[in-house]
């Protein structure tokens, strides 16, 4: 389930980006040509481009949710495991060899007299 959600979300990605290039710009440069467009009846095709996108997007959302849901639980939870190493790798990095953490920046403080 979770790989075929994948594959769903892959094509759909690839379907929105075309539909996303073949739409027509609103503004710019290319809106004095659009005028054109309209009066040979290209509009409905424009309402269909823009509905297609939207619906395409709202699945892609509807399909990471649900791959999110398939997931297998181990491979979650070695998923889980593996971050949590890297970050400890992280943070034993960051800190020096003596157990300080490296220096921060100093903010400036601002006293009340110098505010005013």
């Amino acid at each position: 389930m979770y790989t075929f959600c994948i594959v769903l979300i892959l094509v759909a990605s690839i379907l929105i980006i075309l539909a996303v290039l073949v739409q027509s710009p609103k503004s710019g440069m290319a809106a004095n040509f659009g005028a054109s467009n309209q009066v040979m009846g290209v509009r409905q095709t424009t309402d269909f481009l823009e509905k297609f996108t939207w619906t395409m997007a709202v699945a892609i959302l509807v399909l990471s949710l649900l791959a999110t849901l398939a997931m297998d639980r181990e491979k979650l939870a070695t998923s889980n495991s593996s971050l949590t190493r890297d970050a400890d790798a992280l943070i034993e990095h960051v800190t020096t060899s003596e157990g300080e953490t490296m220096p921060q920046l100093e903010l400036p403080v601002v006293e009340e007299s110098d505010a005013e």
